[in-house]
C-alpha cells in the first residue's frame, strides 16, 4: 500500500517558497517564491535580498527613517529574484507560489514574464496602494490569484 501522508503539490511548492525565505537576511520580513510550470516542475526560486554584489553588511536593513537609510530602495523582492534566477526561455502560463502577495513592481514583471497564477500565503499589505494596484493589474490581464489554504500539516527538517 502506498504512503497516504504525502504532500500535495500546493504544500510542496509553498514549502519550497518557505524554505527559500529562510535565505533572506531581512530582519523584519523574509519572503520566498517558487515558480512552477503546468507539469509541476520547479523552474526557479527566489527570496528577498540585496542585489548580487551589494554587500549585505554595507546596505541598510531598517524599515524606518530617512528613505536612503532604509532597505526599500535596495532590496530585490523574492518574486523578482525568482524571475531573474530563471535560466530558461519561457515562463508563459507558469505559476508562482509566494509567501507574501506581490507588490505592484513585481506584478509588472510577473505580467511581462507570462505568469498566469499567483498562490500567496500572506496578504498583510492588502490595503496599500501597491497591492491594490497589483491586484488591479492582475485582474486586467487575467492572472488568477488565490490564498494558499493551510491544511494543518507540519514538516520538520533537521539541517
Amino acid at each position: 500500500m502506498k504512503n497516504q501522508n504525502y504532500l500535495s503539490w500546493d504544500q510542496y511548492f509553498m514549502g519550497i517558497a518557505l524554505l527559500s525565505a529562510q535565505r533572506s537576511k531581512d530582519p523584519h520580513t523574509q519572503v520566498g517564491a517558487c515558480i512552477v510550470d503546468s507539469d509541476n516542475r520547479i523552474l526557479s526560486v527566489g527570496y528577498n535580498g540585496m542585489p548580487r554584489g551589494c554587500s549585505d553588511d554595507e546596505y541598510p536593513w531598517g524599515n524606518t527613517g530617512e528613505e536612503l537609510q532604509t532597505k526599500y530602495l535596495y532590496v530585490c523582492h523574492a518574486e523578482l529574484n525568482s524571475l531573474l534566477n530563471y535560466s530558461g526561455t519561457d515562463l508563459k502560463g507558469a505559476s508562482i507560489y509566494t509567501t507574501l502577495f506581490p507588490c505592484n513592481e513585481c506584478t509588472k514583471a510577473l505580467i511581462q514574464a507570462g505568469i498566469k497564477n499567483v498562490i500567496y500565503m500572506d496578504d498583510k499589505y492588502a490595503t496599500t496602494a501597491s497591492v491594490v494596484a497589483a491586484k488591479r493589474m492582475m485582474d486586467s490581464v487575467g492572472i488568477n490569484y488565490r490564498k494558499y489554504e493551510f491544511k494543518d500539516r507540519e514538516v520538520h527538517l533537521n539541517l
